[in-house]
């Protein structure tokens, strides 16, 4: 079964309980938690008093996505909302491998997140060192964003490097995701998807939810 992370972005923030709790009864494997900082991104989302009151609720691992400037001041910050995975991007990270072994050392999952433009080789030196790799199938910054095609060649190339190395780093793909792209990227390689209004916005999410984990 492949894993699914539905993105709380795409949730209704005035019943976010309940949209907690639908996840919650769901085959999800985690929650996706979007911050942004309108810096890195030209948004700004929710900050930690949110993860924190999700993490109250959720008994799905919490898997807490930065889309901020200098993600590692917050690496003991982001455990202490219990989160279970932090992301980081690439792109924010001046020593990268440094702020790797801070989340670790704090007791988290270590993931990365690339940008549409960012190669997967620059990756190389530390892919060995990651539990997860987070490629952005649309522009991060806002949710229902059309899906860009070339994710599925380099969802490939990423699932090569993963295995030339040695790495045992999940693949999760975030933006545009739907059954059919899905598919796709799962046959390419992908072990996560994560949905945010493809899951939020249906008549049944859980019936979504089951879908995409059955891909």
């Amino acid at each position: 079964m492949t894993k699914v992370s539905p993105s709380l972005l795409s949730a209704d923030f005035g019943r976010l309980n309940q949209d907690v709790e639908m996840v919650n009864r769901s085959e999800a494997a985690l929650l996706h938690l979007d911050v942004m900082d309108g810096r890195f991104v030209p948004n700004i989302s929710f900050g930690f008093p949110v993860i924190e009151a999700v993490s109250r609720v959720s008994v799905k691992p919490l898997d807490v996505h930065l889309m901020i400037v200098e993600p590692d001041r917050w690496v003991s910050r982001v455990r202490d909302t219990g989160a279970a995975i932090m992301n980081v991007h690439a792109e924010a990270c001046t020593h990268l491998h440094r702020t790797v072994q801070a989340i670790r050392a704090a007791g988290m999952k270590a993931a990365v997140t690339l940008n549409p433009a960012t190669p997967v080789g620059c990756l190389e030196e530390i892919v060995a060192d990651l539990d997860m790799v987070l490629l952005m199938s649309v522009n991060p910054g806002f949710g229902g964003q059309k899906f860009i095609e070339r994710t599925v060649e380099k969802t490939r190339k990423l699932k090569k490097l993963i295995a030339d190395s040695g790495s045992h780093a999940e693949i999760e793909i975030d933006g545009g995701v739907n059954l059919e792209t899905g598919r796709r990227l799962v046959e390419a390689g992908a072990d996560i998807l994560v949905a945010g209004s493809y899951v939020f916005g249906a008549e049944d999410p859980e019936a979504v939810i089951a879908g995409l984990a059955a891909l």
